[in-house]
Order: structure tokens, then sequence, then C-alpha cells
């Protein structure tokens, strides 16, 4: 059986790989996702100048209230993406490099995914 710490490094290793190949630039930034046992969080990122631009998450108060009442975590993950694609609209980001922080694209990652791309970011 695998460890929870094992698990945790092999997605740390995963997340090494991966952002060797994702960069984001002022022209088209990183949409970085991280998800905890309860929360899921998402930013959108530029490397060039490592600011973050836009964030949302599950303890944003714009959600709290509209997700108290879903059940389990893939429906709030999807508002998660929503949001974040409308503020990041707001900014005047439309395309993103979408950088799955090494978790598996299945379940709440694909969910938000989705989500941000019905918000109308293009990746």
């Amino acid at each position: 059986m695998i460890s929870a710490r094992e698990k945790r490094l092999a997605r740390l290793r995963r997340k090494r790989r991966i952002r060797k190949k994702i960069f984001g630039t002022s022209t088209r930034v990183r949409l970085c996702v991280f998800k905890s046992l309860k929360h899921i969080y998402a930013q959108i990122i530029d490397d060039t100048q490592g600011r973050t631009l836009v964030a949302a998450s599950t303890l944003d108060p714009v959600l709290r209230e509209e997700i108290k009442n879903m059940k389990g975590k893939i429906l709030p993950s999807k508002e998660v993406g929503k949001l974040v694609a409308q503020r990041a609209l707001e900014k005047g980001i439309k395309r993103v490099v979408f950088d799955r922080n090494g978790f598996p694209y299945h379940g709440r990652i694909k969910a938000l995914a989705e989500g941000a791309r019905e918000g109308g970011l293009e990746f």
C-alpha cells in the first residue's frame, strides 16, 4: 500500500517534470491549480514578472454562500473555474497555459478546467 508521503512525493516529481515544460509569459499566462482534501485553489500567474494576477478558491467570500449547499467537491471546483475565468477576462486575460501542478487531469482538476473554458478562457 502506498503511504501518504510516497503519494505526495510522486506528485511533486510529476510537478517538477511538468514545470520544466510549462512557463507563463506575459502574452500567455499560467493557470495553476492546487487542491487540498477540502478546498481547491486557482491562480493565474505571470512567470516573467513573478506575480499572481488573478486568484480564486472555494474559500472565496463570493463563492462561500453559493457552494455551501452543493454536494460533493466537483461542482464547487467548476464554480471556482468559472470565477477565475470571469476575473481574468475583467483584467483582459484570455489565453492561458494550464498547470495541473502534478495532479491527474481527472475529477476536480478536470471540472475546474472545464469551468474555466466555459467562463471564456482558452487553453
